[in-house]
């Protein structure tokens, strides 16, 4: 294997969607508690992208094993392990190198904050091999948008707030003392978070919406019961476009109330752009040509609510 396969195996180009949301967290983070860990957020880092990359390639090497369909653009061009010819001994174990490293990190992450970071970490990771792993991969079900955007869009975020603050200022504190485990949870600061990752977490279930839209044919074919197949096209069409409504009155209402910067309004100039994104999704559905433009959205919104933080950070 090479690097370039390599780099196709793990579908490096989609990493942002993982990146995006430990950024802006941080920034929220500073935002909002004025607290920056320089040490738990590389080891976040570390962690994240080789999680996110492992599970990116056992969903082909899941999907080039599961696959009834031999011919066509999936196969031939979607999955890199017929693309590039790579052996499967080579594909496990590079899965598992990564897996290893993810962990690793993830541990020592654990150790230097507190238990809710290992819980929501084994959560995540719970997920993320279950999304294309077992009998009845999560990717294969209704549920992909909904857990996918909430653990990469939500928890993500979360988790980046959290290995920032100091303990006394956790929003969500756990903790295990004379055999009580005790939970303590700001509730109005966890909506706030909760509000001001919604671009994300929406974002993200955008992106895997419009990915099984596309594929609905297909997935017929491989036995992947997504929700477009579910609800229908029509419904999740409709949806797609709901979803990106939510996300921009989400913006206007969190910086009514303070919850992100007044620099956030910068993202209602994305409007346009993103609108025009949905109009050519909406003509045509197709992985080859369309799918691009959901990718697109979500880095439309997502990099100018970032900047938004960075300029306040600036000022």
């Amino acid at each position: 294997m090479n690097i370039k396969s390599f780099l196709s195996l793990v579908e490096i180009r989609t990493k942002v969607a993982s990146l995006l949301p430990l950024l802006i967290g941080t920034f929220y983070a500073f935002y909002g508690y004025s607290t920056f860990n320089i040490i738990n957020f590389l080891l976040f880092f570390v962690s994240l992208i080789f999680i996110d990359m492992s599970t990116t390639a056992l969903n082909h090497y899941y999907d080039f094993k599961r696959a009834k369909k031999e011919s066509g653009y999936n196969y031939n061009i979607h999955n890199p392990i017929n693309n590039y010819n790579l052996s499967i001994n080579t594909v496990i174990f590079t899965i598992f190198t990564l897996l290893s490293i993810a962990i690793v990190s993830g541990i020592i992450l654990f150790l230097k904050t507190d238990l809710l970071i290992l819980i929501l970490g084994g959560l995540s990771f719970l997920v993320g091999i279950t999304y294309s792993f077992g009998p009845v991969p999560i990717s294969r079900t209704p549920l992909g948008e909904l857990l996918s955007g909430f653990f990469m869009g939500f928890v993500i975020f979360f988790i980046a707030v959290h290995i920032n603050l100091e303990t006394g200022e956790k929003i969500v504190r756990l903790l295990y003392s004379n055999y009580e485990l005790v939970l303590e949870i700001e509730i109005i600061q966890l909506i706030n978070t909760f509000l001001a990752s919604l671009p994300l977490f929406l974002g993200i279930s955008n992106i895997m919406l419009a990915n099984n839209i596309s594929d609905i044919e297909d997935d017929k074919k491989n036995d992947r019961y997504t929700l477009p197949i579910y609800i229908g096209k029509k419904s999740s069409l409709k949806l797609f476009k709901f979803l990106y409504v939510i996300i921009y009155l989400d913006i206007i209402i969190t910086i009514a109330f303070n919850i992100i910067p007044l620099t956030s309004l910068l993202v209602l100039f994305t409007i346009l752009p993103v609108y025009n994104n949905i109009n050519k999704f909406m003509r045509e559905q197709s992985k080859k040509n369309t799918f691009q433009f959901s990718i697109q959205n979500f880095l439309w919104i997502n990099l100018i609510y970032l900047l938004s933080f960075v300029i306040t950070f600036l000022i």
